[in-house]
């Protein structure tokens, strides 16, 4: 606990005399910046470097199949072609949609909410009427059947005493 009061009293002290009172803000902001791209151009060469290292690895491979199938007489099944490798997008970077593509997808979001809502609507209206005729035809012969019901009850019923 004595040697970090220790260490804290004279490193404050060290830092006021070298000057460390924190003024070169702006450089070392831009020295950053600077180190920062110097490391990403680093990545990406050392990434384009592996690529093209693979890439030739299965160049030699694919000749050294070839070899192989022409040594015994096998056919390749498939052709593929393979065109340039190109980069795939990183989905931070993609392209921003304008206020007027944006617009066009709200106008589309509610013309399908209003679409649904409406086919449902119909539906359940087409259902409703599809419900009312078959009420309709079925009950002249509820009728019938009740009165049929009442008869077996009560055979004397039409027969007037």
């Amino acid at each position: 606990m004595a040697a970090f009061i220790a260490k804290q009293m004279v490193g404050n002290q060290l830092s006021a005399v070298k000057g460390g009172d924190g003024g070169d803000d702006g450089d070392d902001k831009e020295k950053a910046e600077e180190e920062e791209r110097e490391r990403q151009e680093a990545i990406k060469e050392a990434e384009d470097r592996r690529k093209e290292k693979h890439r030739k690895m299965e160049e030699e491979r694919e000749k050294m199949r070839q070899d192989i199938r022409d040594k015994y007489n096998i056919k390749k099944k498939e052709e593929i072609v393979e065109a340039t490798p190109q980069e795939e997008p990183n989905p931070l970077m993609r392209k921003k949609k304008t206020p007027e593509e944006l617009a066009a997808e709200a106008e589309q979001e509610e013309l399908d909410d209003f679409t649904n809502m409406f086919f449902r609507c119909f539906i359940s209206i087409i259902n409703n009427i599809q419900n009312n005729s078959t009420r309709k035809r079925l009950q002249p012969v509820q009728e019938q059947h009740q009165q049929q019901h009442q008869l077996q009850k009560n055979p004397n019923m039409y027969y007037k005493i």
